[in-house]
């Protein structure tokens, strides 16, 4: 790869990075602020904000990874809904693997045994195992949405309708798509 491509590929990369970061940042940020909101009726405090921010760094990559090993990409041809849910499934199980991966090397790391990594996911309350999974799978839907379409109109397409300023048009029905 010559050294333009290799940059231009490196900047996409980065910029894709960022981007699913901020994402990811803003909507765990809100489910911080809803679980502040509701220990604060019960005059607990609760301050880990930061923690959206790491959870966002670390899965905008395990997003970079499953899109490297190209993971569910199996239902690209088919109606846009269909790869929107399959892949908010298969990378919501995948972000559950890096998880049971995480807390494993993090509990050999203070020198626990593999069962003691695995013991810390498993002690958790099973509703906020249930939970979390939820919040996964259900930020994925609208960001595995707007990345489907993203690759069906174009590279950069989305990006160029949401940011910048478009002629006035006359309401009417897109071209190839019948109106109801």
């Amino acid at each position: 790869m010559n050294g333009v491509g290799w940059k231009h590929k490196a900047y996409h990369e980065l910029t894709e990075y960022w981007i699913n970061v901020v994402y990811l940042t803003l909507f765990f940020g809100v489910f911080t602020w809803y679980r502040r909101f509701i220990l604060a009726e019960y005059e607990i405090v609760y301050l880990h904000y930061g923690i959206a921010v790491i959870e966002a760094l670390v899965l905008a990559k395990v997003i970079m990874i499953g899109d490297i090993v190209r993971l569910g990409r199996e239902l690209d041809d088919k109606p846009l809904i269909l790869p929107t849910l399959y892949k908010a499934a298969v990378f919501s199980m995948f972000v559950g693997l890096f998880k049971v991966l995480e807390h494993t090397i993090r509990g050999l790391l203070q020198g626990e045994s593999l069962a003691g990594g695995m013991h810390d996911i498993l002690s958790k309350d099973r509703n906020e195992l249930l939970a979390y999974a939820l919040i996964i799978f259900f930020t994925f839907i609208p960001f595995f949405a707007f990345k489907e379409l993203g690759r069906v109109l174009g590279e950069g397409r989305i990006r160029h309708l949401f940011f910048r300023r478009r002629a006035p048009t006359e309401p009417s029905a897109p071209t190839g798509i019948a109106a109801d």
